[in-house]
Parts: structure tokens; C-alpha cells; sequence
């Protein structure tokens, strides 16, 4: 039954409630307000819904140059029963969960959601109906009991109850289900039930062969063109003035049952209103009304039969509910009144934003923009894919929705992508890859900072050097420089070495990095035993005031191995760079400096002294010899 619905769209708007519990409130009154999230997000049988949709909407949008005129309409008409689909899948899952689930509270929960969407899909397929499709008079009628047939409670199960009893036409429901029936336009099934009268009881066949009669030649409304409105209405008003006959005649005075139907089905309001508990809701009495009464009737002739429905049905017993304020704003084509009032009304932006995107798709919001400047599509999508950023992976889905919003879509997605919170180096690229992508450079430059100072202070300086350069940091890239010397100068050897080794043309974005890479280059020219060039390499480090100042004497420690060589590494002229070099380093320390070094750093300068003395006097010998020769 569609009651549960009601039911449930009434107990999730929060809004509404909150609306009338205002007038209660004074100033004086201590108030606490508890703002929470969207909770929808966090439901994982409501995770089908926000995926599949997403990939509606985008290829939506991409199709918009793509098809026009008819074309345009049949798409969007397939559009619309596409995102209708992934409801209804929804719904059937959220079943599935609400059956099986054993805690009580959950199956609520569960339950509760199955009303929301069915509430859901009942709008949307109405919207589609009236503004997407845009029905005209005739299809109008058709595509109405189709909504009613698909949305009001389902008989099967009365129909198998009644149909495999031993005498069916004997069953208490059997009458229940005719009408049924009858109420809803399926002619063919309750002809066929009649026939089970007809056969069971003989008294009643003439009865039943003229109320078959009528049933079968009951003019409908065709989809196609084969005939006019005219012709329609002709045919309709001959079919109704010999049921009339009939009904006057007294031709079923003997039956109340099929009295009863004759007077459905020449429109009786007070008949139909009888079977008031078989039909519902006010909304299937409407349609019943209408093609009994009026099947050929015009879109904007719907507003008036709906307003004296609803009152007829509900006869002042009960107000109209949420979601009877919704269907009748939608009888009444006032579309931006349908979205206000699911947007109060339903519990999340899921059903508001998408629905507006599709009718403003087929051009019908143009001309309604907020105060603020953006109009209600761009809002709505705003508002949808904000509540997507706050969770864990939804996220992801926002962000094209962002895309799509030309006015302030950036403006949002930069200031949601700066809070997302960076828990992985994998998550962090996905970030890194949506803000290069769309040349979002601040917040390229944003995250890299960020990861780098994660990474150096759990002293992952590999991690911490890569981020900083990709941020084109060229502070950070020297201060972890520094902490990679620094490293070296404590264990003797580098770490993250494929790292170094590839630095390529990001060593230049600091001196220090500069120095860092050739530096390494260095040491791998050393254990080449590509000695010349490593010599070159290191006297170019200090002579070109590459290498900062403290860490010279690793330097010139580092030429010991090469001043110790068999061969001659450093000629005369590059020796005498070094010996400038040992004594700059030995004379800019303070007195005080040199009384605190240790012995070891002492003993360091006298060997490097010495070596050199010793690599000058080699080399004036070799070149004196090579000269005298």
C-alpha cells in the first residue's frame, strides 16, 4: 500500500516539524539547537544511489549539444526513467535489508528509508509525466493510470488468493479485486474475473455478458495518432449514454455488485468515492474520476479535478500531508513549488537537486535565478554535492557535480578540497591529481606542503623532498637538504638513494638541493673510480660556494681517499684550491671555536694538511719530470 508512504515522507521532514514547534519558542526560552550533517550519505544501502546517479548526471550533461527537437525529448524522457530505475533498485535493496535485518531499531530505519523512496519515485515519475514527457490530453490519461497502477497498492496477491479458491467467484475478496480492477482501467483482467461469475452462477451471465460487453468496447485514449480528440470524445459519449441506458433499464438491479460497476463506469463520483478504502489515496481517486468522467482532459485542466479530489477524499477528516502538498503543486505545473516542498520535506538533496537538473534540462526553470545570483539548479547541486565532501569516499562524486555548476562550482570545490582530510599519500594523489587537472595551482601547492611536513616529522625524508619539490617549495626542498647532510654526516651513507639519483633538472630549485645532487653524483663517480672527474666534482662544490660552509670539512675529509691514491689525482693548481680551502675553514673559527673542537676534529686538519703537503710534492716531482722529458 502507498500509505506507508505518506507516513514515511511525513516522518523525515524535520523542517516541517521544526516549522511548527517554532511558534512555541520565545526568547526567554533556553533552546539548544543540534545541527548534525546529512545522514543520508552515511547509509551504505543508499551508496547504489548516489553512484549510479552520478553517472546519469554526468552523461547528461555531456549530452546536451548532442540531440535536439524530438530527439532531445526522448532522451530526456529516457533520462528521467533511467534515474527512476536506480530508485526503484534502491527500494528493493533497502527491502531486502529491512527484511532480513534482526535488531529492531534497523529494521525501522530500514523500513522507514523503503517509504522515503517510494514517496521518491512516486513524484519523480509524476514530474515526468507533466513536465518532462509533457504529456498531452489523451496520453495524458494513459500515462496516469500507468502511475497509479505502478504506485498504489499491488492486488496479485489478492488476484492469486481469489483465483485458487475452488470457487472463485464465491471467494469473499472476488468482488474486491472486480472492482479493484475496474477502479484502476484493467479491463481485460476483471472481464476475465466476470467470466468466473458467469460461469459459476447462470442466473447472472446475462448480466455479465452485457457489463462485459461494455467493458470491452469502453473507448480509451490511443498514443498514437489514429484519432483525434473529437473522435475520441464522440465515441466516449456514445459508450457512456448506452451504459446510461442500461443503468436506467435496471439491467443489473438484481446484482448490487455489478450495479455498482455500471455506476463507476459512468463516472458516479459518490460509486467510486464507496470504494474509497480499495482505492487509498486521493490521487487514485483522481485518476479514476478522470477516466470515467474525462479522459480526454488537458493538462492545465488537471489543477481544478485535483483540488476537489483531494477534498472529496478526504472529506475535512484528515489535513493533507507533506506529500499530498507535493503531488498537488505538481497537478498545479507549479514546479518551483514542488521543489521547495521536497526540499523541506525529504531528507536529503539527493531527489531535489537531480530533479531540478533534468527540468532545467528541458528548459523549464530559465527564467527563475536566486537573489544571490545563481539560479536554483546550480544551488541545489551546490547543496547536494557539499553534504558529498563530508564523507569518507562520496567525496569523489562531488566533485563533478562542482564541475558542472559554472558560477561558483570552483569557488566551492577549492574551498572543499583544502578540508578534505589527507589520511594516505594514495588519497592525497587522488586530491593532487583533481587540483592539477584543474590547474587549482594554490591547492596543488597546499597539499604538497601539507604531506611534505607529514612526512619529515615521521622522518620520511624521501616522501618529505618528493612532496616539497613537486610543491615547488624551495625553502622546505633546503631544509630537508640539510636533514639528508645531516643524516649522511651521522651514518655515513645516504638514504632514499633512487631518489637523489633521479633528481634531474629539480635539483636547481634550491642551492642546497643543488648540492645535495651533486653532492651524490660525487660519491657515485667515487665508487665508479672515476677519480678525476671526482676530484673536478668535489673542488667545483666548494670553489663555487655550492656547499654551505659547515659542512666543507665532510668535504675535504672526502678528498683524503683521493690525496692517498697511487696516482696522481689532484694536479698542483687544484691542490693549492684545496689547501685555500682548509685554511679559510681553519681561520674563520674563533679561538674559543678551536679550543672546543675536539681531538678528533684536529687530528682531521693535521691528516688533511699533511696529505696535501705530501700530493703538492708528488705532483711537482711528476710535473717537473713530464717537463724535463
Amino acid at each position: 500500500k502507498l500509505c506507508p508512504v505518506s507516513r514515511g515522507i511525513n516522518s523525515h521532514c524535520d523542517p516541517c516539524q521544526a516549522q511548527k514547534e517554532k511558534t512555541s519558542w520565545r526568547p526567554s526560552s533556553s533552546c539548544v539547537f543540534v545541527v548534525r550533517k546529512d545522514q543520508d550519505i552515511y547509509v551504505q544501502t543508499l551508496r547504489k544511489l548516489f553512484n549510479e546517479s552520478h553517472g546519469i548526471f554526468i552523461g547528461l550533461q555531456r549530452s546536451e549539444e548532442e540531440f535536439a527537437g524530438k530527439s532531445r525529448k526522448t532522451q530526456l524522457v529516457q533520462v528521467s526513467k533511467n534515474y527512476r530505475s536506480v530508485i526503484r533498485a534502491c527500494m528493493e535493496d533497502m527491502h531486502q535489508a529491512a527484511v532480513s535485518a534482526r535488531d529492531p531499531a534497523l529494521h525501522s530505519q530500514y523500513s522507514t528509508q523503503v517509504s522515503i523512496l517510494s514517496a521518491m519515485e512516486l513524484i519523480w515519475n509524476l514530474c515526468e509525466i507533466l513536465f518532462v514527457e509533457a504529456a498531452v490530453a489523451g496520453p495524458l490519461l494513459l500515462r496516469l493510470l500507468d502511475w497509479v497502477r505502478l504506485h498504489v497498492c499491488d492486488v496479485d496477491n489478492m488476484v492469486r488468493e481469489v483465483l485458487s479458491s475452488e470457487n472463485p467467484s464465491k471467494h469473499e475478496l472476488f468482488w474486491n479485486v472486480v472492482d479493484v480492477f475496474v477502479l484502476q482501467g484493467r479491463m481485460d483482467e476483471a472481464r476475465h474475473l466476470l467470466s468466473k461469475e458467469a460461469s459459476a452462477n447462470p442466473t447472472s451471465v446475462n448480466m455479465c455478458r452485457i457489463l462485459d460487453d461494455l467493458m470491452k468496447k469502453m473507448p480509451v485514449p490511443s498514443l498514437g495518432n489514429t484519432q483525434t480528440l473529437t473522435e475520441m470524445e464522440l465515441k466516449w459519449q456514445h459508450w457512456h449514454e448506452e451504459c446510461q441506458r442500461y443503468l436506467q433499464d435496471g439491467t443489473f438491479a438484481s446484482n448490487s455488485h455489478m450495479e455498482s460497476i455500471c455506476k463507476i463506469l459512468l463516472g458516479d463520483e459518490n460509486a467510486i468515492l464507496e470504494k474509497k478504502e480499495l482505492m487509498t489515496t486521493w490521487y487514485h481517486f483522481l485518476v479514476t474520476r478522470l477516466l470515467y468522467s474525462h479522459p480526454t482532459v488537458k493538462p492545465m485542466e488537471l489543477r481544478f479535478y485535483a483540488q476537489s479530489s483531494m477534498d472529496l477524499f478526504l472529506g475535512g477528516e484528515s489535513s493533507p500531508e507533506p506529500l499530498d502538498t507535493i503531488l498537488m503543486a505538481a497537478f498545479e505545473f507549479e514546479m518551483h513549488q514542488v521543489i521547495k516542498e521536497c526540499s523541506i520535506a525529504l531528507s536529503n538533496w539527493w531527489f531535489v537537486a537531480h530533479l531540478t537538473d533534468l527540468l532545467d534540462h528541458c528548459k523549464l526553470l530559465q527564467s527563475h535565478n536566486l537573489y544571490f545570483g545563481s539560479n536554483m539548479r546550480e544551488f541545489l547541486l551546490l547543496e547536494y554535492a557539499s553534504g558529498l565532501f563530508s564523507h569518507y569516499s562520496l567525496w569523489q562524486l562531488g566533485v563533478d557535480y562542482f564541475d558542472h555548476c559554472p558560477e561558483y562550482g570552483r569557488v566551492y570545490l577549492e574551498l572543499h578540497i583544502e578540508r578534505i582530510p589527507l589520511n594516505t599519500e594514495q588519497k592525497a594523489l587522488k586530491v593532487l591529481r583533481i587540483c592539477e587537472q584543474r590547474q587549482m595551482h594554490e591547492q596543488v601547492r597546499s597539499i604538497c606542503k601539507i604531506m611534505a611536513m607529514k612526512a619529515l616529522r615521521n622522518n620520511r625524508l624521501g616522501s618529505a623532498l618528493s612532496w616539497s619539490i613537486r610543491a615547488k617549495d624551495a625553502a622546505f626542498a633546503t631544509l630537508i637538504s640539510d636533514r639528508f647532510l645531516k643524516d649522511y654526516c651521522e651514518k655515513g651513507c645516504f638514504s632514499d638513494l633512487d631518489l637523489i639519483d633521479n633528481l634531474g633538472p629539480s635539483m636547481l630549485l634550491s642551492d642546497r638541493l643543488t648540492f645535495l645532487g651533486k653532492y651524490r653524483e660525487f660519491h657515485r663517480l667515487y665508487g665508479e673510480k672515476r677519480f678525476s672527474e671526482a676530484a673536478k666534482l668535489l673542488l667545483m662544490l666548494m670553489t663555487a660556494h655550492i656547499a654551505p660552509c659547515s659542512f666543507w670539512m665532510t668535504l675535504l675529509t672526502d678528498a683524503l681517499p683521493l690525496l692517498e691514491q697511487k696516482e696522481v689525482i689532484f694536479s698542483a693548481e687544484q691542490t693549492y684550491e684545496l689547501m685555500r680551502c682548509l685554511e679559510d675553514l681553519t681561520a674563520g673559527k674563533s679561538d674559543k671555536q678551536k679550543f672546543q673542537d675536539d681531538d678528533v676534529e684536529t687530528m682531521k686538519v693535521e691528516m688533511l694538511r699533511l696529505a696535501l703537503a705530501r700530493n703538492l710534492a708528488r705532483v711537482i716531482v711528476k710535473e717537473g719530470t713530464l717537463e724535463g722529458s
